[in-house]
């Protein structure tokens, strides 16, 4: 239901001549005040027992982007990553002076208790006595790429890592050209999984120029990044779209919550066999 409701915000913006930017960005709020999603309300909870998140927008037109890490106050981490792409004079801020910025902008505070749920407290002490860092059941991401009316692409990824993540950890979500990429030569693209190995394989960005420059079609550049990440040793997925409308999607892992909004409908899917690709 989270899923068809963001897909529901951002095809509505669309529908109305929207721009993919605001598409995005819609989609993706509503996954973060979703608590089923490990992005805003109910992520995981670090070592320490607090909320940091992560966020990233990029837009393809002249590839501005806005990014934050390690937030711990601001309600809509990609809110607040837009309005950094915007108005900000950088393109990446983290910790607490993400947070300040964010309150200067009149971008909503909340204490971090207002992220935390009881089951993010059960999995954080799991993981702690069983000594292991990675959440075992799955990973947790929430990506939105969309493309308007005008050909012009958009990419926003989102998320609260891993359980009992330490030392500031970032992950590939709020990297741009890692976990979020937008470039309209090419795709918007972005990614969930085992975020070391999606930075090191530089995927999203990866994923733009094997079209670009590669001349592969969307889903030869999607397989190829993820056989790439699977050679590393690592596992995922990546959502991408390309400014003729064109849409993919694949994934190594288990499962993949998915869905996709075009003229034809609306599609949902986990596991593999529910592809409509």
């Amino acid at each position: 239901a989270g899923l068809s409701e963001a897909l529901e915000a951002g095809a509505q913006i669309l529908s109305r001549g929207g721009s993919a930017v605001d598409a995005v960005e819609a989609g993706a709020r509503m996954l973060e005040e979703n608590s089923c999603f490990n992005a805003g309300r109910g992520s995981v909870l670090t070592e320490d027992g607090v909320v940091e998140l992560d966020a990233a927008i990029m837009e393809g037109g002249n590839r501005q982007a806005g990014a934050v890490a390690g937030i711990r106050t601001t309600r809509a981490p990609i809110s607040l990553a837009r309005r950094l792409m915007e108005h900000g004079p950088h393109v990446f801020l983290t910790g607490e002076a993400a947070d300040r910025f964010a309150s200067a902008a009149g971008i909503e505070q909340v204490d971090n208790d207002f992220f935390i749920l009881p089951e993010r407290r059960r999995q954080l002490e799991e993981a702690i006595a069983a000594g292991s860092e990675a959440d075992p059941i799955k990973y947790g991401t929430i990506g939105a790429v969309a493309v308007d009316v005008s050909g012009n692409v958009a990419a926003a990824t989102s998320t609260g890592g891993i359980t009992a993540k330490r030392w500031g950890r970032v992950g590939d979500s709020p990297l741009i050209g890692a976990g979020t990429y937008a470039d309209n030569r090419s795709a918007a693209v972005s990614a969930t999984g085992s975020g070391e190995y999606f930075i090191r394989a530089v995927a999203a960005h990866q994923l733009a120029e094997r079209i670009r420059i590669g001349g592969e079609t969307l889903q030869q550049a999607l397989d190829g990044v993820l056989d790439d990440i699977r050679s590393l040793g690592g596992k995922g997925g990546l959502i991408a779209v390309a400014p003729n409308g064109e849409a993919a999607w694949g994934f190594t892992t288990p499962a993949m919550y998915r869905g996709m909004a075009d003229e034809n409908g609306r599609r949902v899917g986990i596991y593999s066999e529910d592809d409509e690709r």
